[in-house]
């Protein structure tokens, strides 16, 4: 089937869905998936951003094996059937610079991060796609970003 969407029209449908489960594979070979926060950030043009700690095992896991698969759901509502399901496979990269942290922060983030960009151990994980296949309803499609 041919692709329909752009990475703009992408971005437009990604606006109403703020957790994404993020994949990453263990140091056991295993895919393992955890919910993250867009943090709001809804001008996307193919780079995510989510932040964690640094010794979490979510960063490990990224240290050792950067490719990731990010996926978005709405559900399908009762009167308008289909749904939106959005899956992107991209590279993620661990940022540790402050200035880079308040660029994407935002106040929601308060609640799992009490000092806000000065938490010891945060880490701010930049996701870039490189690849987006998406449905909506009977249409699908992918491409390259």
């Amino acid at each position: 089937m041919a692709t329909t969407k752009t990475l703009a029209d992408i971005a437009e449908d990604m606006k109403e869905i703020d957790i994404a489960m993020l994949a990453t594979k263990t140091a056991e070979g295993e895919i393992t998936s955890r919910p993250m926060s867009n943090n709001g950030e809804v001008e996307y043009k193919g780079d995510s951003f989510y932040f964690s700690h640094a010794t979490s095992r979510l960063a490990a896991e990224i240290a050792q094996d950067p490719r990731v698969t990010l996926t978005f759901t709405i559900e399908p509502g009762l009167l308008t059937g289909g749904g939106t399901y959005i899956a992107v496979q991209g590279q993620a990269e661990l940022i540790r610079d402050k200035a880079r942290f308040a660029e994407h922060w935002s106040p929601d983030l308060d609640l799992y991060f009490e000092e806000g960009i000065d938490t010891p151990d945060l880490i701010m994980i930049k996701v870039h796609a490189n690849h987006i296949r998406y449905w909506y309803g009977a249409e699908q499609g992918e491409f390259d970003v």
